[in-house]
């Protein structure tokens, strides 16, 4: 596990299984994750034992993030570590956390302690996230933990109502 004080984040377990298939099957969530159908059971579980693969062989990592709570650990998001690239030395960080929980900064507690462990522990160089342009809580989450603008790619994600720009961040080792 990787843990701070106030933030766990573990790996995923069959036992997230029920709590994975409700969250990735909200369709309020589908616009940030590229989501266009809804998930089965199996798939979940099969996501989970895939998961627990080598990293450097799935080129993702997922982690469950919990919180200490009075009698145990509660699950409360998820953090990803997704276009894991060893040879340059990169890889996207993406979060969510459940909305109950949303706004008491958790995410920001994840997203640092996360990037810690990619810089000091994976030894990457960088780390970005890809952000539509109207998440503004996303955008002042990373600006908050010294992540920098680095681009703009138009009309990147198609909606119901029409296209939207993506923002890309990036923040480097030692920043």
């Amino acid at each position: 596990m990787i843990r701070n004080d106030k933030i766990i984040l573990r790996a995923l377990e069959p036992a997230d299984a029920d709590l994975l298939y409700d969250w990735e099957n909200q369709m309020e969530l589908w616009a940030v994750s590229n989501t266009l159908t809804p998930f089965s059971r199996h798939q979940i579980i099969t996501y989970i034992n895939q998961i627990s693969l080598d990293i450097y062989q799935t080129k993702q990592l997922r982690l469950m993030i919990d919180v200490p709570r009075a009698e145990k650990q509660e699950s409360i998001g998820m953090i990803d570590l997704f276009d894991f690239d060893p040879y340059h030395s990169r890889g996207g960080i993406g979060v969510m956390i459940y909305k109950p929980e949303r706004g008491k900064g958790h995410a920001r507690e994840a997203v640092d302690l996360f990037s810690q462990y990619c810089f000091n522990h994976l030894g990457l160089h960088q780390v970005f996230c890809d952000i539509s342009e109207d998440n503004t809580a996303s955008i002042k989450l990373f600006e908050s933990l010294n992540f920098k603008f680095i681009g703009r790619k138009k009309d990147w994600l198609k909606t119901p109502i029409g296209f939207k720009d993506e923002l890309l961040y990036q923040k480097l080792a030692g920043q």
